[in-house]
């Protein structure tokens, strides 16, 4: 259950603690890569370029959720390492009181101004009505996600991985059953598939919640612990906030970006939906390596461990460099052909720029690695503020790309988006990480350090 990664071998704990959740991200990522392949193969292109239209307005919204939840876990993994677990279930009942709010807020929000924002993005007309369909169906269950990933956050907080990776395979089966009932049982297209997305969440996060009470109880308030506390919302603030924020800030270049390519026509779409699937499928045990390091980090800062933090990054960054190199070969050798898991008949048309795509973008895989691995990293230790600046910087690099180079180039400038973008992240969080250890290594060593 819990995981006490303070101590013991700092690759292995890295190791032992990453593959559950490696395994419970791509169950994540099923959901919307059975989404697309159902709406792809069952309904059609101009459908599978509707649901990949709002990629970029859904990781605005859900990623902000997400980051939060992610934030709000850090001082859980801080205190749990410092092993203060009255203090850690205080802030875990204050973190309740701010998701109930964050819950009502985006749900109320995304109601109202998603078909604004569709319109404004230049949501092609041939797919507009179908794209605010699957968007809204998602939104209204933007409780269900949000509530399971802050279950999940703390189970991962004290070292349980585990756990959330059984309830997404679950999950992840009911949502195929989903999609097939709702999408070509029922006719319902692409509100089918957000149906059945939404659906399965809302099953992880009641299984998240009853495993706790009855398993892991070290996670529950009670008492006093329950009384809202101002300093501890604060506190939570100042680590979710700028790590919602920094999702969201990275996705209104993706929302700038996406707006670019809607200009193309619905084939440009479809091919820039389909190679986004297949990158985030093939980037995520990175970007599974940097999640690690957040609750890594976390547990040892609260321990004093300075030593294990400096240790498990040079771990995890020779592991980031390797994997990044390989894949990034392959997926430029053989990875279009996984068009065809999204697309049947009209495959012909968009596989080309898919190959172009996923070239472009893997020749700069280790620069994302890197991203996830510091940037999480420096989260870990409490400097989610500073953090956030990378995400401005791949505001800025993805805006230019989209206003400077896809008019001029087209879909082969889009291709460039990314790769600018995380060149110019890592231009801060590397020097940042290396300035923020020092410090709290210096401090560390200080006969009057706290």
């Amino acid at each position: 259950m819990v995981k006490d990664m303070t101590s013991g071998s700092v690759t292995k704990n890295i190791l032992m603690f990453c593959l559950p959740l490696l395994l419970g991200n791509i169950c994540q990522e099923l959901y919307n890569m059975i989404d697309t392949a159902v709406v792809g193969q069952g309904v059609g292109l101009d459908a599978l370029a509707a649901v990949g239209s709002t990629g970029s307005l859904s990781f605005l919204v859900i990623g902000f959720v997400l980051g939060v939840c992610s934030g709000l876990a850090i001082p859980v993994s801080q205190y749990f390492g410092a092993e203060d677990y009255g203090e850690m279930r205080k802030y875990i009942a204050n973190s309740v009181y701010i998701t109930v709010v964050l819950g009502g807020a985006v749900t109320v929000l995304t109601m109202i101004f998603t078909g604004d924002l569709l319109r404004i993005m230049g949501t092609p007309e041939n797919i507009s009505d179908q794209a605010y369909s699957y968007i809204s169906v998602i939104f209204a269950g933007a409780y269900a996600t949000l509530y399971y990933n802050f279950f999940a956050a703390n189970l991962r907080a004290v070292g349980d991985s585990r756990t959330p990776l059984y309830f997404l395979i679950f999950s992840t089966a009911l949502n195929i059953v989903g999609d097939i009932a709702f999408v070509i049982g029922l006719g319902l297209g692409v509100k089918g598939a957000a149906y059945a997305t939404v659906l399965a969440q809302t099953i992880s996060a009641l299984c998240c919640l009853m495993f706790i009470f009855r398993k892991v109880k070290i996670l529950i308030p009670h008492g006093d612990e329950w009384k809202p506390d101002g300093r501890a919302i604060l506190r939570l603030l100042r680590y979710g906030m700028p790590m919602g924020f920094q999702f969201s800030i990275t996705a209104v270049g993706s929302v700038i970006l996406q707006s670019a390519v809607n200009s193309l026509g619905s084939d440009a779409v479809a091919a820039m939906t389909t190679s986004f699937k297949i990158q985030l499928l093939v980037t995520m045990p990175m970007e599974t390596l940097g999640i690690t390091m957040a609750t890594y980090c976390g547990q040892n800062k609260g321990a004093g461990r300075v030593d294990r933090i400096k240790a498990g990054v040079r771990s995890c960054f020779f592991m980031e460099v390797i994997y990044c190199a390989a894949v990034g070969v392959i997926m430029a050798c053989v990875g279009h052909y996984l068009t065809y898991l999204f697309v049947s008949d009209d495959a012909g048309r968009i596989i080309e720029r898919v190959h172009q795509f996923l070239i472009i973008n893997g020749s700069f895989y280790i620069s994302l690695g890197l991203i996830f691995l510091f940037r999480n990293s420096l989260q870990g230790i409490g400097h989610s503020m500073e953090a956030m600046g990378a995400g401005l910087l791949e505001l800025v690099g993805r805006s230019v790309v989209a206003l400077a180079l896809v008019p001029a180039a087209g879909f082969a400038g889009a291709c460039f988006a990314s790769p600018v973008a995380w060149v110019m992240a890592d231009l801060l969080l590397i020097p940042l990480y290396i300035v923020k250890i020092r410090k709290l290594g210096a401090a560390a060593k200080s006969p009057n350090a706290a």
